[in-house]
C-alpha cells in the first residue's frame, strides 16, 4: 500500500509554496542518503523545479551490474493553476504518484528490501502553471516546453519507461481507476504487454483496462495535431519502450479541477508501477517481444519519423 506516502506527499505539494526542495527534504527525511537532484527548468511561460530520484538496485547498472533500468515518470502541466484556481489540481496526480513511489522505495530500502535493477524517478514541481484550451475540457498548460522535460527525464540508460499522467479530460476512458496503453517504441504502437496485463489484474483484483491510442498521440507536441494528453510524449524522445499509465474517471474532468483526486485510484496506479519495477529489474517482465519488433521493422521499416515534428516542420 502507498496510501501513507500519497497522503504525506499530497500535504507537501498542496501548497502555493510547493517546490522541489520541500519535496527533496521530505524524501531525505525517509532516507538521508537518498540520491536526489533538484534544479530549476526555465521555459517560455515561467519555470518549474525538476525533481529526479535515483533508487540504486542490488545489481543495477549504477553498481556495475547488468539488471535493466526502469524510468518512472510523473507527467503533468502543474500542481496548481493559481491564481485562477485555489489548491491542488487534478493534473498534479502524475507528480503525486511519482513522489509517493520514491518515498515507498526509499522506505523499503530502510527495511532491507532492495530491487535488483536501478529505478529512476522523475517529475517536476510547479504550483502555478497556466491553463490551455483543449476539447472537451481545458488542459493544464505548462511553464516549460514538453521537449525540455523530455530532454531532462529521458536518458540512454533507461531500458523501459512507465509514464503516469492524469487522463480524465476525454471521452475515450470512462471508468474510474487507471488504464495502461499498448507499448510504444520508436514510432510503433505495439501490442499490449501480457506481463503488464498480468500485473495489472493482480494488483487491482479486476480485469485489466487498456486505453485506445492513436498514431498522432505518439507524435511530439507542437505539430498542430490533437493529442489525448502528454502521457506518451516520452516515447518521442527515447528508443526505450514506453507504456502510459493513465489515471482515469467515468466522467470528463478538467485537468485544472480542484477536489478531483481520488487516493484509492492513485494507490492502485502506484502499486502497479511498483510491482512492474520489481519484476522488470528481476528480468521476469517484458514490455515488448524483441523478435516481433525485429520482424515488423524488417517488413515495414523504421517509424521513427513519428518521433519528429514531421517533414514540413523540421
Amino acid at each position: 500500500m502507498l496510501f501513507k506516502q500519497l497522503i504525506d506527499a499530497y500535504e507537501i505539494i498542496d501548497s502555493s509554496r510547493a517546490d522541489g526542495e520541500r519535496v527533496a527534504d521530505y524524501l531525505k527525511m525517509i532516507r538521508p542518503s537518498a540520491q536526489i537532484k533538484v534544479y530549476p527548468l526555465v521555459g517560455p511561460k515561467g519555470s518549474t523545479d525538476m525533481l529526479k530520484v535515483m533508487i540504486p538496485g542490488v545489481i543495477g547498472k549504477s553498481k556495475g551490474g547488468s539488471a535493466p533500468t526502469i524510468g518512472l515518470l510523473g507527467r503533468l502541466g502543474g500542481l496548481g493553476a493559481r491564481p485562477e484556481r485555489i489548491g491542488y489540481v487534478s493534473d498534479g496526480d502524475g507528480a503525486l504518484v511519482a513522489i509517493a513511489l520514491a518515498a515507498k522505495l526509499l522506505s523499503m530500502q530502510n527495511k532491507g528490501d532492495f530491487l535488483d535493477g536501478d529505478v529512476m524517478i522523475s517529475t517536476h514541481i510547479c504550483p502555478d502553471a497556466p491553463t490551455a484550451p483543449h476539447k472537451p475540457v481545458p488542459f493544464m498548460g505548462s511553464p516549460v516546453e514538453m521537449s525540455q522535460v523530455n530532454t531532462e527525464e529521458l536518458s540512454p540508460e533507461l531500458d523501459a519507461v512507465l509514464s503516469v499522467d492524469t487522463t480524465k479530460g476525454n471521452r475515450i476512458m470512462n471508468a474510474r481507476g487507471f488504464a495502461i496503453s499498448p507499448t510504444v517504441k520508436e514510432g510503433y504502437i505495439l501490442r499490449t504487454s501480457e506481463d503488464l496485463l498480468d500485473i495489472m489484474q493482480i494488483t487491482t483484483g479486476k480485469l485489466p483496462r487498456v486505453f485506445a491510442l492513436t498514431q498522432q498521440d505518439i507524435t511530439p507536441y507542437g505539430n498542430d495535431l490533437y493529442h489525448i494528453n502528454s502521457i506518451l510524449q516520452p516515447a518521442t524522445a527515447t528508443k526505450a519502450p514506453v507504456v502510459g499509465v493513465a489515471v482515469t474517471t467515468e466522467t470528463v474532468v478538467p485537468g485544472c479541477a480542484t477536489g478531483a483526486s481520488h487516493m484509492e485510484d492513485l494507490d492502485e496506479a502506484a502499486r502497479f508501477m511498483l510491482e512492474t519495477a520489481k519484476a522488470f529489474g528481476k528480468g521476469t517482465l517484458k514490455f515488448y517481444d524483441e523478435d516481433e519488433f525485429s520482424r515488423i521493422q524488417s517488413l515495414y521499416g523504421s517509424m521513427n519519423h513519428f518521433q519528429t515534428l514531421g517533414a514540413s516542420q523540421k
